[in-house]
């Protein structure tokens, strides 16, 4: 049975960091790509920031460009997602989500998703 679990989200002032962690169970994810996904209250899921097997190409989405980084050990079967200079707008759940099949980094969601993890930024 595969399991993503996030952690590392919390309530955050603006300009603040945080670091969330999505650990794997179930099934080795080192061939496969990973990344993270995000739902603010009333709105659709969108697409944060994903990266391939190896770790060396990632998409990021416009709105988190130069801000946030996404990373991933593949010792430990874990993606990590960098979160700095923190806005409210970046308030929502966020997932971790991995492939099934696909090595690369990806934008459309791959089949696999964690519980979510909240991140709140006030103003």
């Amino acid at each position: 049975q595969v399991q993503l679990v996030e952690s590392g989200g919390g309530l955050v002032q603006t300009g603040g960091s945080l670091r969330l962690s999505c650990a794997a169970s179930g099934r080795t994810f080192s061939t496969s790509g990973m990344g993270w996904f995000r739902q603010a209250p009333g709105k659709e899921r969108e697409f944060v920031a994903t990266i391939n097997w190896s770790g060396d190409t990632a998409n990021l989405a416009d709105s988190v460009k130069g801000r946030f980084t996404i990373s991933r050990d593949n010792a430990k079967n874990t993606v990590y997602l960098q979160m700095n200079s923190l806005k409210p707008e970046d308030t929502a759940v966020y997932y971790c989500n991995a492939r099934r099949y696909g090595s690369g980094a990806y934008v459309a969601p791959g089949s696999y998703w964690g519980q979510g993890t909240q991140v709140t930024v006030s103003s």
